[in-house]
């Protein structure tokens, strides 16, 4: 009897762009799809921070290369997705990680707010469009492509005194849904991870007690999350037996969105 089984869930030689790679979950994210066979384009702020990321990947036996990338420079946005062609080939995943956080009060001086906002809504929602646009003409090609957006459960909820990071965090669900209804006749699906408290650089800055309460009051499992949890929800989203997943918006908060109580 021959295998029901028909679609695989390899990313084999597959090329990758991952965004704000350098630490935490995108790190993470890199790791895991180099371990996975992929061809992994690293690229963040610092050339320091990708170089590192990238050592640690060839130190593992993974093919990784590595590019500064801010993704707030439409200019740099372009080069960097022309030069992953011609280096590692034309890229068939693209993972919107990179990601800032900067707190505001609506009380704030207007050009701090200002400041805030615009930096904001550059880094976390302007520039996975840019980055979905440049890399389009590459995901489109066999029809297989795969765009996964890094939200957070804030584009679910809010909390005080995060109004710019909540509402961009909002923004990339809706554009992960209206980018779904657009590219799916192309082939390429497009969806979105909503991680929840997750062990990063930026949560390390909270003191443990204060992250221990959080995480007994308000998660089911107890704990925060580490980065590579994230990574392999995101890994899921971009096999090639994911391609009926299309305008997903999974949360990985160990059941934080869902507590009642």
């Amino acid at each position: 009897m021959p295998r029901l089984s028909q679609l695989s869930r390899s990313v084999e030689d597959r090329v990758v762009l991952v965004t704000g790679a350098a630490s935490g979950m995108g790190r993470a994210t890199a790791h895991l799809f180099a371990d996975e066979g992929a061809r992994v384009a690293v690229t963040d702020l610092t050339e320091e921070g990708v170089e590192k990321v990238v050592g640690e990947i060839r130190e593992s036996g993974g093919n990784a290369h590595g590019w500064v990338l801010d993704v707030s420079s439409l200019e740099r946005i372009h080069q960097v997705v022309d030069e992953i062609a011609s280096v590692l080939g034309e890229i068939d995943i693209l993972v919107n990680n990179a990601g800032i956080a900067i707190p505001a009060s609506l009380e704030q001086p207007d050009d701090e707010y200002e400041a805030t906002w615009q930096r904001t809504f550059d880094v976390l929602l302007t520039a996975q469009v840019r980055l979905v646009r440049a890399c389009l003409p590459q995901l489109s090609r066999k029809g297989e492509g795969r765009i996964i957006n890094i939200a957070s459960t804030e584009g679910l909820g809010a909390s005080a005194g995060n109004g710019p990071y909540a509402a961009a965090k909002h923004g990339v669900i809706g554009l992960t849904r209206s980018m779904a209804m657009d590219l799916g006749s192309k082939g390429v699906t497009v969806n979105c991870i909503c991680p929840g408290p997750i062990l990063t650089g930026m949560t390390q800055a909270i003191p443990e007690a204060m992250r221990e309460k959080f995480a007994r009051r308000r998660v089911p499992l107890r704990r925060y999350g580490q980065p590579e949890e994230v990574a392999h929800a995101t890994l899921s989203l971009a096999l090639p037996a994911s391609s009926y997943l299309n305008g997903v918006v999974l949360p990985v908060d160990g059941g934080l969105t869902i507590q009642n109580t």
